[in-house]
């Protein structure tokens, strides 16, 4: 694998734009530019629940008024003293006293995992409680559970819903009758949602908030070079965000973000919101974002995004990236973003001091590895930074891999807080097509 790196680096040597070449004006208003709303065009193994249909709507005139709540979405890893998280998620159900229905749906063992996130929720000041629906509780049956008006009427009467992680399959298969109606406890769930209290998933919690969920997926670059089959990878989740934003969680931590682009371009997304670990993405009644937490999310942008089909293998162009950290808000109404507090004054500006060295990352797919990238290019005189992803340096040489390439427009713009050092990085492009290493090598 040595071998291999060093060869991709003098590739990326050749291909390096020259210094000074694009490296962009910073825009003091910072928005994404507003398209057209709507979709965009497009172009496992193991044992698993059975697969959900699509869940039907119910209509009612509240709910042709949009929801009134908030949701808490969580990528996962959330620490008990993450106070900012936490915290939120009380005041949003209604202060101090609130009941929060706990759900523990999607974890193989309920019941202790629900009695540690009412105790955490206590801790905060929340009269939180569990439910006790799920497919894997014992002594129970999940589909009585989920039709009992005694259920309904504690959920109903709550002021926030909580979703633990697990398996998002187990979420679905719980609380989604086998004909893809809501059941009454789901209604419920819907119903504090639509009145204005808060809806909270945690991980496979969060993965649900979407229309579209990860279901039974294969690895990251198994996803990139196979794909996703409805029924199979992918499966409806219970879209408490709306239809036209795409979500996952432990996101950059896993590089997530390649398998994310597949499923969106596959059920027509323009948008998606991949929230990395310890983190919440809070979204408003007003469908403002607001990042709370340790770390931050990525927004990925397909509304100009075309692909190749008659090139073999997976490849995308001019797909647009933002990463948004902790106090940022993003409005997915106006694609307007307002950097943090922290970022106000901190606009980056391009100046003969940065650095000139190529900007390259082995393992594009690796921990955080993509931001870490967006942020060395922000500060690099360069305008293009190459990313390679693999199969893994536990398996066979691949024979086929994938460049990601990144690039500083005119409309990237970077805001940094001074201390501690972190970034906001917004609109940069992003354009994968695949990568032959076995014919690379043979050539050398």
């Amino acid at each position: 694998m040595r071998m291999l790196f060093r060869i991709l680096f003098q590739t990326v040597l050749m291909l390096a734009v020259p210094l000074g070449a694009g490296a962009g004006s910073a825009v003091a208003a910072a928005a994404h530019p507003t398209p057209s709303a709507g979709k965009a065009a497009t172009t496992g193994t193991g044992t698993t629940p059975a697969v959900p249909v699509a869940v039907l709507p119910v209509q009612s005139a509240a709910a042709a008024e949009g929801p009134q709540g908030a949701l808490v979405i969580i990528g996962g890893g959330l620490r008990p003293d993450n106070d900012a998280v936490w915290q939120r998620i009380v005041q949003l159900a209604g202060g101090k006293g609130a009941r929060i229905a706990v759900f523990a749906s999607a974890a193989a063992d309920p019941a202790p995992v629900a009695a540690a996130i009412v105790d955490y929720l206590k801790r905060y000041g929340a009269d939180a409680f569990q439910i006790p629906l799920a497919v894997k509780l014992a002594d129970s049956d999940f589909r009585k559970a989920a039709e009992d008006p005694l259920l309904a009427d504690a959920v109903r009467g709550a002021g926030g819903v909580f979703f633990s992680g697990g398996d998002q399959a187990r979420i679905t298969q719980a609380l989604v009758r086998e004909d893809g109606s809501r059941s009454a406890v789901l209604d419920a769930v819907w119903e504090v949602y639509r009145k204005g209290g808060v809806v909270a998933g945690n991980s496979a919690g969060a993965a649900v908030m979407s229309s579209t969920m990860f279901y039974a997926p294969k690895t990251v670059f198994a996803t990139l070079r196979g794909g996703v089959r409805d029924g199979e990878e992918i499966a409806p989740g219970l879209g408490f965000i709306g239809d036209d934003v795409f979500v996952d969680q432990h996101f950059l931590v896993r590089g997530r973000f390649a398998r994310m682009i597949p499923a969106m371009l596959k059920k027509g997304y323009k948008y998606g919101l991949g929230i990395d670990e310890n983190t919440a993405m809070v979204v408003d009644s007003r469908r403002r974002v607001e990042i709370v937490g340790s770390k931050g999310a990525l927004l990925i942008d397909l509304s100009h995004a075309t692909t190749d089909a008659a090139r073999a293998g997976f490849n995308i162009s001019n797909a647009v990236i933002s990463y948004l950290d902790n106090g940022d808000l993003y409005d997915l109404g106006t694609h307007a973003f307002t950097p943090s507090q922290a970022k106000a004054g901190g606009l980056l500006k391009a100046h003969k001091d940065l650095v000139a060295d190529p900007v390259f990352s082995p393992d594009i797919l690796g921990r955080n590895a993509l931001v870490q990238l967006m942020e060395n290019l922000m500060n690099n005189r360069r305008s293009e930074a190459i990313g390679i992803a693999t199969s893994g340096r536990n398996t066979p040489l691949p024979e086929l891999g994938f460049q990601f390439t990144l690039t500083k427009t005119r409309d990237s713009v970077a805001y940094a807080s001074a201390a501690p050092q972190s970034y906001s990085i917004l609109n940069m492009r992003l354009d994968i097509r695949p990568l032959d290493i076995g014919q690379s090598l043979r050539t050398e």
